[in-house]
């Protein structure tokens, strides 16, 4: 595009040169105005030969390939639940508190006693421990995940919501 604008300036400069060095100078600006729409047809025809080959939309369209990359994230996830606490910390607590403060429309940087409030009777002590954003721990590396079980609970959970 660059290009087309530096060729269409020096263009339109030697034609008025050329018409003002003749002997018809008035013709001097229905030239540069010649050469200028010459210019911006050329950038037009440029500009949707891009649109047109700019996006292939036959694989982000494509349900299946959205089907697997939906299938290969959850299973990644679920594995991560079966792993260390350090894993689940970094990976699924946040991910899962996001989705409560989705689900509820609770914000916890507007009310954290009402985001706590209505996730403890969401979840309960014993699920709410898994997703609070502030029990990461710091020692997860030596502790067990709470499982796939936990995981489904919290997801079934979230999911009456």
């Amino acid at each position: 595009m660059k290009g087309i604008v530096a060729v269409s300036v020096c263009l339109i400069v030697v034609v008025e040169l050329g018409v003002l060095l003749g002997p018809e100078r008035g013709a001097a600006l229905l030239a540069a105005g010649g050469v200028a729409a010459l210019a911006l047809l050329a950038a037009r025809w440029v500009l949707a030969r891009e649109e047109r080959t700019g996006t292939d939309e036959s694989t982000a369209r494509d349900p299946s390939e959205s089907l697997r990359r939906w299938l290969a994230r959850t299973e990644t996830l679920v594995a991560r639940s079966d792993t260390t606490r350090s894993d689940w910390d970094k990976h699924l607590r946040p991910m899962l508190a996001r989705q409560f403060e989705l689900a509820t429309g609770q914000r916890k940087s507007k009310d954290p006693r009402a985001f706590e409030v209505t996730a403890r009777m969401v979840f309960g002590d014993e699920l709410w421990v898994w997703v609070d954003p502030d029990n990461v721990s710091r020692t997860g590396l030596e502790e067990p995940g709470p499982g796939r079980g936990v995981l489904d609970d919290v997801l079934q959970r979230l999911e009456r919501i």
